[in-house]
Formats: structure tokens, sequence, C-alpha cells
């Protein structure tokens, strides 16, 4: 049989391209919008779980995450955060033992709060609304998408309907699938295109955010069968509960979340193109009021809301750190997240802040 010489180099050069995508490090980023610190650090709030004007069901929430200590109520809350990520990550944020993370823009609402998880840095002076704005400011998803490394591996899932303009899908590339927007996958799966008909099929509770079990089973559809080297997913369902007033649900959106956290980081245990080479990094893009009893500050956010800039950081897997809740009396920052991702990444940009120490 006489062999193609053209064609054999050919053949070379794909398999050294396929193998050196699969030795690539693997980054997933996680947000979970508007969850409070004091949540997951100290699982149900008393006074806002007692509270009628927040609560539906008192007793039946109370079965399910009260408890007499903090440190019980927050493993109630999130399971796998304080079985699991507790002992075999980074845990940055609990302010009751000081150890501190917070904002550093000063509007204190999602649009800038995600600019600045990934890019390092605050721009209040063109972030400063949540319109549909084409970010200005390159993404460290859009930096790695346009790199040798990372070229067309890099996919984002949203619940929130702006992320197409906070990832500037249209300059980055990157398939952006947010708010109700059905799979963008050339082949999708059978799963996704049951997903595109259900998404379809139910009712919208918000105009602009679609509940997060479609942006996370998306998200575990393309995990499966697209394998991103790097994969963003935007939760937002905890955020929207809050607005409306509805501590029980943004509790239950909470937890639910904690599983969903548990689901990525089984599968990419589990599957040989992930396991191994993976890290996942979780973070939220403002607090909230601690508003107790009557005050009803817990459920906004933004500069009139006292303390609202105050966040956390959680990390676990690959290239991470097993430390578990940190005790320091330390000050960290959101915009230490992007440095953290671009030395995992080894993309080489340069930002005026450090990595988070959560890095090996």
């Amino acid at each position: 049989m006489k062999l193609d010489l053209k064609s054999l180099v050919f053949g070379f050069f794909i398999l050294s391209i396929s193998l050196q995508a699969q030795e690539n490090d693997k980054l997933i980023i996680i947000t979970l919008d508007g969850l409070r610190w004091q949540e997951l650090f100290g699982g149900a709030d008393s006074l806002l779980l007692n509270n009628d004007r927040f609560v539906e069901n008192r007793s039946g929430l109370k079965d399910d995450f009260w408890a007499e200590t903090k440190t019980e109520r927050r493993k109630m809350l999130f399971p796998f955060v304080w079985n699991f990520i507790a002992e075999n990550g980074v845990i940055l944020g609990d302010r009751w033992e000081g150890n501190k993370v917070n904002l550093t823009n000063n509007m204190i609402f999602s649009y800038p709060g995600y600019n600045e998880i990934l890019t390092g840095k605050a721009d209040d002076n063109h972030i400063n609304s949540n319109d549909k704005i084409y970010n200005p400011n390159k993404t460290i998803l859009e930096i790695a998408n346009f790199s040798n490394k990372y070229r067309g591996k890099v996919l984002a899932f949203g619940s929130w309907d702006v992320f197409p303009f906070i990832l500037n899908e249209k300059r980055s590339e990157i398939p952006v699938n947010a708010g109700y927007r059905s799979s963008l996958s050339k082949n999708p799966s059978e799963k996704a295109l049951f997903l595109d008909k259900i998404q379809q099929e139910t009712p919208k509770r918000w105009g602009g955010v679609r509940f997060d079990v479609f942006t996370h089973n998306y998200a575990m559809e393309a995990l499966k069968h697209e394998k991103p080297d790097v994969l963003y997913i935007a939760y937002g369902e905890t955020d929207d509960f809050a607005h409306d007033g509805r501590y029980d649900e943004y509790l239950r959106s909470a937890h639910r979340t904690n599983k969903m956290i548990q689901d990525i980081w089984e599968f990419v245990n589990s599957d040989s193109y992930y396991k191994g080479k993976t890290s996942i990094l979780i973070t939220t893009d403002h607090g909230r009021g601690a508003g107790t009893g009557e005050n009803d500050t817990w459920r906004g956010h933004g500069t009139s809301i006292k303390d609202a800039d105050q966040v956390w950081i959680m990390a676990l897997g690959n290239h991470i750190k097993s430390i578990g809740a940190s005790r320091k009396n330390k000050q960290y920052f959101t915009s230490q997240f992007a440095p953290t991702l671009n030395e995992i990444l080894n993309l080489n940009i340069e930002f005026e802040e450090k990595a988070l120490p959560v890095l090996d």
C-alpha cells in the first residue's frame, strides 16, 4: 500500500494538537449572583427565616435548614461546600474569622461585578449600569479564546441575558448560551434538544433571567460532548429571589446550586479529559445588605446598601491548596480573581493585582 506523505504529516499534526489539548490545564469558573457571605459561612439567618414577610412556610424551611449552630446550619445549606471543599480546597471571606474579601468597584451591582471578576480591574467610568452594552474591556475568557493554547476551547453559560454583552461575544467570539437562548452546539445532544423544548414551554418568572436548571444542564451537556478547556457558568437565581424578598426560595436556590457544583466536580473527576487537570474557582458578583427583622436591606445591593461590597471566593481541584476555610486575618479583593485564573492558564497577562494565595 502506498502511503501519502502529506496525509501522514497532516495526521500527525492533528494528533499532536489533540494530545496537546488533552494535556492543557482545564478551568471552570462559577459565579453565584448575589449570594451573601452570611449564608455561606453561617447558614440560614434566624431573623430572616422567622420573618413571615420573607418566608411562606417557616416550619418546613426550618426542617430543611435550621440547626442550633452556624457550623451545622452551613453544612445543611451547603453540604458539598462544607463536607468536601472545606476539606480539599480553599474558602475565603469568613469575616467572623477576620478573613475578608471585598469588591473594588464602587457600583456594587452585577455588570460591574462581573467585569471586575473577569478582567481583574474595576471600570467605574465605563461599566456603571446593567445595560446591554458591549464590554470595552477584554475578559480573561476572551484572551484565552485568542491564545494558541485555548483557541476555540472557551464556552460560557449564564442565566442572565446580559452575559453576551459582558463577555462581548461579537469581539471575543466566545459562544455564550445565556438568558433564554437555546443550545448553541453545532451538534446538540438529545438532552440539549430536550432542554430547548422544555425551556420554551416553561413559564418565565423573570424577563431576563432563566432558571438555573437550564443553565446548569446546558453547561453539563457541553462538558460531556464539547469538552471545553475553559468553561464559565453563571448561576443567577439567588439574586432574583432575594430581590423578590423570597428568603425561602433564596435558600433553596443556594442549596440547589451547591448540588450543581457537586455534579460538576464529580463529572470532571470521572472523565479522562478532565480528571486531574481541572481547577474550579467560584465567587459572587456582589454581596447584599445585612438587614434583619423588618429591615429589607438583605434584598438589595448597590452604593446605598451598607456592606454590600463584602463577598467571598472558593477554589478546588488541580493547582489548588487544601487549606479549607481560611481563618487568617487578611484582606483580599475580587480584582485578584482574574490574576489567579491567569496563573492557572499560564496566559502571561500583566495585572496590577497579585493572584490569590490559593495555588500550590
